[in-house]
């Protein structure tokens, strides 16, 4: 069975998110281990980690994915900003690998102007620092492919093997698959050939190995727009063929896919049952 879940909530505690994702019929599930629009946030308790570990079992989740805070930017020039971000980061990987989360997916970057050469060094080198001031940890770092939307790194498969090129410890680092932003940054998935020539020039540039996670949103904007609107499954520019691909895909039957389209809970738990049913 396919791992088919979505983002869920923390409201009232990290130790909520379990029963949420369950109501919903997620099998997997992602979450925010703190507000991803505020630099500051207060430690999980030992409390909220220890009833949130017990609901986990409850309700026999396996695998949980953490996203990152939306303000980060490990690829920025400004010396305040990039120490802020870096901290922040470090952050966020101690608070999942408190809840002993495995995989916690990030945006690479953006180099505001500086191009995308210096961002991807500039990104590789926070890495290194991030991993180094959090020794302990075994998180597993998911570089999230993007759009390519302003000055954001990462639309090309190419950006994000540099990245784990550069880096003292590629072994730490993967990929989390945004269909989405693929689709939006040039890589089609419409047919089932140019699916095929997708993942083929991922294995080849990155390896298939190293990719993690999905989020699977379809797009409200065009092949190759570099805009990231995501739409409802069906709905938007990909079309409901490629996802149904993607969850009978063998090489992908362990891998997360975590839905992120819009909409409410109701919208995710139809979505989550479409794509089950869809398993063949």
């Amino acid at each position: 069975m396919s791992l088919i879940g979505c983002h869920v909530s923390i409201t009232g505690g990290v130790e909520n998110a379990p029963q949420r994702a369950s109501e919903l019929g997620c099998n997997t599930f992602q979450i925010f281990t703190a507000n991803q629009m505020q630099w500051k946030s207060a430690p999980v308790s030992e409390q909220s980690r220890s009833d949130y570990l017990v609901n986990l079992k409850i309700y026999e989740f396996q695998t949980v994915v953490s996203h990152d805070s939306y303000l980060i930017n490990l690829g920025g020039h400004d010396p305040k900003k990039l120490a802020l971000s870096r901290r922040a980061f470090i952050e966020e990987i101690k608070r999942s690998t408190f809840l002993k989360i495995p995989y916690m997916v990030f945006h690479p970057g953006s180099h505001l102007g500086k191009g995308d050469d210096f961002a991807l060094n500039q990104i590789a080198e926070s890495l290194d620092y991030c991993i180094e001031k959090t020794p302990g940890s075994d998180v597993m770092l998911l570089l999230e492919n993007t759009s390519g939307q302003g000055s954001n790194v990462g639309y090309r498969f190419e950006h994000l093997q540099t990245i784990i090129e550069k880096s003292s410890y590629p072994e730490r680092l993967g990929v989390c698959f945004d269909t989405c932003h693929a689709f939006t940054s040039g890589y089609d998935l419409v047919t089932t050939r140019a699916y095929d020539e997708t993942f083929d020039k991922f294995d080849a540039v990155i390896g298939l190995e190293h990719l993690k996670v999905f989020h699977l949103n379809d797009s409200k904007k065009a092949l190759g727009s570099r805009i990231d609107r995501h739409q409802q499954l069906g709905k938007g520019f990909i079309g409901i063929e490629p996802f149904y691909r993607l969850v009978n895909d063998p090489r992908f039957e362990d891998t997360p896919m975590i839905l992120e389209t819009p909409g409410d809970d109701a919208h995710y738990a139809r979505e989550i049952q479409l794509l089950k049913d869809a398993v063949k």
